[in-house]
């Protein structure tokens, strides 16, 4: 990621994008939001934030191949490789624009082919190379092929190309025209293997050990990971952190595939793919219905013989952000019960309160570490404006004077920052910026850090 200074149109302030000749994709589109909702924003640090932010993957983490079937690799920032989950969100913002930017539109396609492709090598693996022999966990104990950059069983990655299937059919008017032979197997793939993986999960093939000090970054009895009671529920071996689950029934995760099952069905049953929505139907129905049975507040996993663990993730798919990936709605009485836990000391351990932000935390960074992710989602499924504003002034203080997000920070002390380059974070601040602009305009015209 390069450090040049470029002037950020509309906002009058020296930005920290690359000059334009070095970004990897600039959409006119784009471009034209950042002049339209910064003009908006009556605070100077936020209107350079959102200016720096909402760009960045396209800027620095896009490699794009105009083709007849377009692809488009991600980097997930200073980690050079995509992730099914990381590249989906940091592309989602710019889901919003793809029906007047036919150039972003292939751009996104892209984005969706090469996740199809990447499911149809390994359905297992969360992250990728773009080329193949580069990745620096090739010893695991695991069956490695050459492109696979890490191969933990993630539930939320094969969500995520379902949720990112769904939403680039309806931004894009209905277009179809990825939804072709190679995706209808690469989704009969992921649907297998969530089948594999739903109950005690004894019919899957997958295993997984790493040589390591940290014992988050590999599975217990020979790779299988815990054991679990045969509920409808689908395993995950990792959370979205890539830290291995205590437990195997990761909750948000499965609330995230189940409503991700619906809409594949949808979309499958409109182009004709009446097997496939029949199956994705089915499981998100079993899913669904075993959710309904957890009681609330909602454990973060479970096991299925009794054993809850009462926490929350920053990383999404977490509890919280579960309104946001549309597997719950805002007013469910559930839920706000488990988002008021959430965002407790006394409920969730990894809730952090400092003398300069509070927030939401994981145990991938530390007891200190707020991160950016997880206050953005605490502000999109906010019901009171006072809320918003104060978790708005702690993303702000959080970036430490450096116009971007980061994966985390510490509490007390924000120049103490994991990852300067981490687009995930930078595409949500962006997704939130956008979103109050939409629905609470009156709060961005009045928000000072």
């Amino acid at each position: 990621m390069t450090d040049d200074v470029a002037d950020v149109p509309a906002t009058g302030l020296a930005g920290r994008r690359p000059p334009p000749e070095q970004r990897c994709f600039t959409s006119a589109r784009v471009e034209a939001a950042i002049r339209h909702v910064g003009a908006d924003l009556a605070c100077p640090q936020l209107q350079r934030l959102f200016a720096n932010t909402l760009p960045n993957t396209l800027d620095t983490a896009v490699r794009h191949v105009a083709a007849t079937r377009p692809l488009t690799f991600v980097v997930t920032g200073d980690i050079a490789a995509m992730w099914h989950r990381d590249a989906v969100h940091q592309i989602w913002p710019y889901l919003r624009f793809v029906g007047d930017d036919r150039a972003l539109a292939r751009l996104v396609a892209g984005v969706l082919n090469q996740l199809v492709d990447f499911l149809l090598i390994d359905p297992w693996a969360n992250a990728f190379e773009a080329e193949g022999g580069r990745s620096p966990w090739a010893g695991d104990h695991t069956v490695m092929h050459p492109r696979v950059h890490e191969r933990k069983w993630e539930l939320d990655s094969p969500a995520a190309v379902m949720r990112l299937s769904h939403r680039w059919w309806q931004a894009s008017g209905g277009d179809t025209t990825p939804f072709d032979a190679r995706w209808r197997e690469a989704m009969a793939a992921a649907i297998g293997v969530l089948r594999q993986h739903q109950g005690r999960g004894e019919a899957s093939p997958y295993r997984f050990q790493r040589r390591t000090t940290n014992p988050l970054d590999s599975l217990v009895l020979d790779g299988r990971g815990p054991p679990s009671a045969p509920l409808a529920l689908v395993r995950s071996a990792f959370r979205p952190s890539d830290d291995a689950c205590s437990l195997p029934f990761h909750v948000p995760a499965n609330f995230m595939v189940a409503a991700a099952l619906q809409d594949l069905a949808a979309l499958a049953q409109a182009i004709g793919a009446l097997a496939l929505a029949a199956d994705a139907a089915r499981l998100g129905g079993e899913i669904r219905a075993a959710l309904d049975a957890l009681p609330v507040p909602w454990p973060y996993e479970l096991d299925g013989f009794g054993s809850l663990l009462m926490m929350d993730d920053a990383n999404v798919p977490s509890l919280l952000s579960l309104p946001w990936l549309g597997a719950v709605r805002a007013d469910d009485a559930r839920w706000r019960e488990t988002r008021r836990r959430v965002l407790s000391g006394a409920g969730n351990p990894y809730y952090v309160q400092g003398r300069v932000a509070t927030g939401v935390g994981s145990p991938h960074t530390g007891p200190r570490a707020v991160w950016p992710l997880a206050q953005v989602m605490q502000a999109l499924t906010a019901e009171d404006d006072a809320e918003i504003i104060g978790t708005l002034r702690s993303l702000c203080a959080g970036s430490a004077a450096t116009g971007f997000m980061h994966e985390a920070f510490d509490a007390d002390d924000p120049a103490r920052f994991t990852r300067p380059w981490f687009a995930w974070a930078n595409s949500m601040f962006g997704e939130l910026v956008l979103t109050l602009h939409q629905t609470r305009p009156h709060l961005l015209r009045a928000f000072e850090a």
